[in-house]
């Protein structure tokens, strides 16, 4: 086993301590990970499915160096968009950067709202080895996207919760999965290297609805249309930006003149919405989360309490 970092106390060796935070999109969790990184020597891995990406900054809300206050990140910026980077990806290579953040002496925060990313990495989520294959996807290729979800659904139907339903790629690589096992990847019980503190930012219903919309309202003005439109002379194809999801499928349907500015705003707000009440349904299933309310200061200080108590008790 690999060095991670571990302490001795009492001759009780304490396992690597890591944070983890999690919630739905516009919840502020980027800027509460700053906050607790300055206070405990701390650097940030993300665990967003789409910043990966290069150039897919405002569409994605993704951190700015200005924002960052001096706190490395990671995970940020790694691939090209006109590639695919998949859970197994963010896992090599997320847990590459975690044990390097380690050695170093320092504590790893995992933030995002890609759940299925989290608990692959962290060992929550057992992900099979499925080779491709070809043929069984070239009989999915001429399936419609709806169909493929419905298809999705009667087999894994825990998948087809956090799945972007409308991401070919995906949902034909999750019916493989399924398929080749005969069954559905399950939540494992193993024995964790690390020990995780899980601190979840949550809000009510109608204060999300009202944050996504005045967080889309400003990614708009801030360029987010003049983004897309780079991106796509650059030479991301629109059928890779429908894949991508969200903002980039809807501003690309409006710069192609298939919606109107208003259709693509109301339709895009809806689409977000109805993603931040998926995460939270997804990370509901975690029992070990300590809920803060997202946009109550005095939660927010308990929270960073939290982490600094986790992180400099000795047992």
């Amino acid at each position: 086993m690999q060095d991670l970092g571990g302490l001795v106390f009492n001759n009780i060796i304490r396992k690597p301590r890591i944070i983890v935070i999690i919630g739905s999109t516009a919840t502020g969790k980027s800027a509460l990970a700053v906050e607790i990184a300055k206070k405990i020597s701390a650097e940030i891995i993300s665990a967003d499915s789409r910043q990966v990406y290069k150039g897919l900054n405002i569409g994605t809300g993704k951190i700015t160096k200005k924002e960052m206050r001096g706190i490395p990140h990671h995970l940020l910026d790694v691939v090209s968009p006109k590639k695919t980077f998949t859970a197994s990806d963010f896992k090599k290579e997320a847990g590459e950067v975690m044990e390097e953040i380690l050695k170093r002496g320092r504590i790893p925060i995992i933030v995002g709202g890609t759940g299925f990313y989290i608990d692959t990495l962290l060992g929550n989520i057992s992900l099979p080895e499925v080779a491709p294959n070809e043929n069984l996807r070239q009989k999915l290729e001429k399936f419609p996207t709806e169909k493929l979800f419905e298809k999705l659904k009667k087999i894994d139907p825990g998948r087809a919760e956090n799945i972007d339903r409308y991401n070919r790629p995906r949902l034909i690589r999750a019916i493989e999965v399924a398929q080749a096992l005969d069954k559905v990847p399950k939540t494992t019980k193993t024995k964790h290297l690390y020990d995780i503190s899980y601190i979840g930012l949550t809000a009510e219903n109608s204060a999300l609805k009202e944050r996504v919309d005045k967080r889309l309202t400003q990614r708009i003005k801030a360029g987010m249309i003049a983004e897309v439109r780079k991106l796509h002379k650059q030479g991301l194809s629109w059928k890779r930006m429908e894949e991508l999801g969200l903002e980039y499928r809807y501003l690309s349907r409006y710069l192609r003149e298939k919606i109107s500015k208003e259709e693509m705003a109301e339709l895009l707000g809806r689409e977000i919405y109805r993603y931040a009440k998926r995460q939270k349904t997804w990370f509901k299933r975690n029992k070990r989360i300590r809920w803060f309310e997202a946009f109550n200061n005095d939660d927010l200080k308990n929270a960073i309490m939290l982490a600094s108590r986790f992180v400099h008790s000795r047992i």
